[in-house]
């Protein structure tokens, strides 16, 4: 019994200190529209999404258009890099995704965030077994849980990760059967498409 689990990750957010209450930029909502009306071609049975505004109104369309709520997980927020900005974000980033047990003062090491998401991850396969899942959440995070699965989505698969992404993971249990990129420069892929 295959599940499929499709991650996506934010639109673009209007930047503020509020990790929480972010909300999408004017750019962000037009992206979350296309991605909802693409999934209405789709079966989805749930709709998860990270605490995260940001996260939720990337998915909260899909949601509405299949007259569900958004289940909130805490364990799809975005990890935690450190109690005060960073002085270079892109070193910060760099240090952690090199050294996996590294954290900084306050923040989550690779390790441990990479532990938080697979083990909601895990959760839903079990949860949800046999069904089509849209995860709403963020870019380290599910790089860091794509990871776990498969060691070819590091640092630079992050790192080339647009926003929004969405990525298909399809399952036999807990075991990686496929993976499948839905979104591309011009705007989603046919969800039935590749790579």
């Amino acid at each position: 019994m295959q599940t499929k689990l499709i991650f996506v990750r934010h639109a673009h957010s209007t930047h503020t200190s509020d990790e929480l209450g972010r909300t999408l930029s004017s750019k962000g909502f037009s992206d979350a529209a296309i991605i909802s009306e693409m999934f209405k071609e789709e079966s989805i049975d749930v709709v998860i999404s990270s605490p995260y505004k940001r996260a939720i109104q990337t998915v909260e369309g899909i949601a509405e258009f299949f007259d569900m709520g958004v289940v909130i997980d805490l364990g799809f927020k975005e990890r935690k890099l450190s109690d005060q900005p960073v002085e270079d974000f892109d070193a910060a980033i760099r240090d952690v995704w090199e050294n996996p047990t590294f954290s900084w003062d306050g923040g989550e090491s690779n390790e441990v965030a990479q532990q938080r998401g697979v083990k909601a991850t895990l959760n839903v396969l079990d949860l949800y077994k046999g069904k089509t899942i849209i995860v709403g959440t963020h870019g380290n995070i599910m790089a860091l849980i794509m990871n776990y699965f498969d060691d070819r989505y590091d640092f630079g698969f992050w790192n080339n990760l647009a926003m929004p992404d969405a990525y298909r993971m399809t399952f036999e249990n807990e075991k990686l059967l496929e993976v499948n990129r839905l979104w591309n420069e011009f705007g989603f892929k046919s969800c039935n498409g590749g790579r």
